[in-house]
């Protein structure tokens, strides 16, 4: 039993929309027994929307229970009780077309690469910056996958004589990052895989992705990162290399910045 949970947050960190949708899957079919039942029993009939808003608080709650990131918790929560409001409104048809559109660019890196947009947050943030701090003076670092720059642009502000890469495939972000970072004059943005990265140039390394690549990453890193040098990575680890130190974030996601410095 207990190896079986393990694979299934294991595919939570691989295909998280795949199981979100098992858990409205059987949340559905959970609430359409109980109607089913209750139709049959008594002449007590629930509204459609106190039925989507029960099915809601049903699939978050097995996303929990799947191992699912928390953000993922509330889209489950909302996405039948939202349909169901929607149905009933008056909206043209671009409404929804424009939905899909700004989750797609949002999340364009999650098709091909496995990678989801994760926003690094402001513990994570300060963490980083007290580890550049011990960087020698004018160090280079590249964000691979730098989602709309948040990150990126504050610990250039913070350190002014390094420079700063950001490396962004997902249009909305891209450009949300490109315009967030365009006047600050030691940060670069490029519109470019994080596999097309030329890792040589850089003494540090910082990524926030998903289990799924961390292998290759490091075996890039491995291949093409100087001597001395470190890679970051928020949370995810690379399979069978332990990391040289663990920086513990105490966040609501339990997250963590695991370092390895680069062998000679």
């Amino acid at each position: 039993m207990g190896e079986k949970i393990r694979g299934i947050r294991r595919l939570a960190n691989q295909r998280p929309a795949l199981l979100a949708l098992l858990a409205q899957l059987a949340a559905i079919a959970l609430i359409a027994a109980a109607v089913y039942l209750l139709t049959q029993l008594s002449p007590w009939r629930p509204s459609a929307l106190a039925a989507g808003l029960v099915q809601g608080l049903l699939a978050a709650s097995f996303g929990h229970w799947l191992g699912l990131p928390r953000w993922w918790w509330w889209l489950n929560l909302g996405f039948v009780p939202g349909l169901l409001l929607f149905s009933g409104a008056q909206l043209p048809s671009w409404v929804f077309l424009l939905g899909f559109a700004v989750l797609l660019v949002l999340n364009w890196n999650s098709l091909g690469e496995r990678v989801p947009l994760y926003l690094t947050g402001s513990r994570s943030r300060r963490q980083l910056a007290a580890l550049l701090a011990r960087q020698p003076h004018g160090f280079s670092f590249v964000d691979l996958g730098c989602g709309p720059a948040g990150t990126l642009r504050g610990l250039a502000r913070q350190f002014p004589a390094a420079r700063f890469v950001g490396v962004e495939t997902a249009p909305l972000p891209f450009a949300l990052a490109w315009l967030r970072c365009r006047r600050q004059p030691n940060c670069e943005i490029r519109y470019q895989s994080l596999w097309r990265c030329d890792l040589a140039a850089f003494d540090v390394a910082y990524c926030f992705l998903s289990p799924a690549p961390m292998a290759a990453l490091w075996a890039k890193a491995c291949a093409e990162m100087p001597a001395g040098a470190t890679l970051i990575s928020n949370t995810f680890e690379v399979p069978d290399v332990p990391a040289d130190e663990q920086v513990e974030l105490d966040d609501w996601r339990q997250s963590r910045l695991l370092i390895w410095r680069l062998p000679g």
